[in-house]
């Protein structure tokens, strides 16, 4: 290692020596357009600002206005090989899944509810339809899903 050290030390060795003068070459080939952006277009005209096109009463709101997302699974939900069981009453389909602040629970039809840790926000991403209804509180929410 000391020796290394020491040639550097001297200069450049023969083989960077060649490879500055390949790089010097190969930059000579290189068109200058390559390197420089494009021009972005002129307009002859200004260009007017567009509002949001759609009305208020059908835009939803984002994830981050929303305090979480729920829905139905009236199948029997098995995870990694388990069927996924309420763990008071036994019920094993109907449920409802519930997801915020990145974590996923489920409730059963009784009220029974208990965090799955099997289910990731990706997972209730996937699966999960389009939002077609926002509520104010939890109580509107489970109501509009019958529980």
């Amino acid at each position: 290692m000391f020796h290394r050290i020491r040639r550097r030390a001297k200069g450049p060795s023969e083989a960077e020596r060649q490879l500055a003068e390949l790089h010097a070459r190969l930059a000579d080939l290189v068109p200058p357009v390559l390197g420089v952006p494009a021009a972005e277009p002129q307009h002859s005209e200004p260009t007017a600002m567009v509002d949001d096109f759609l009305p208020p009463e059908l835009r939803v709101p984002s994830h981050d206005q929303l305090d979480g997302r729920m829905m139905p699974w009236k199948q029997p939900l098995v995870l990694d090989g388990e069927l996924a069981a309420c763990a008071e009453c036994g019920a094993y389909r109907d449920w409802l899944i519930l997801s915020t602040r990145d974590e996923i629970w489920l409730r059963c039809r009784v009220g029974h509810q208990q965090q799955e840790t099997r289910i990731d926000t990706a997972w209730f991403n996937r699966h999960a339809g389009p939002a077609d209804a926002t509520h104010a509180t939890f109580e509107d929410c489970l109501r509009y899903f019958g529980h």
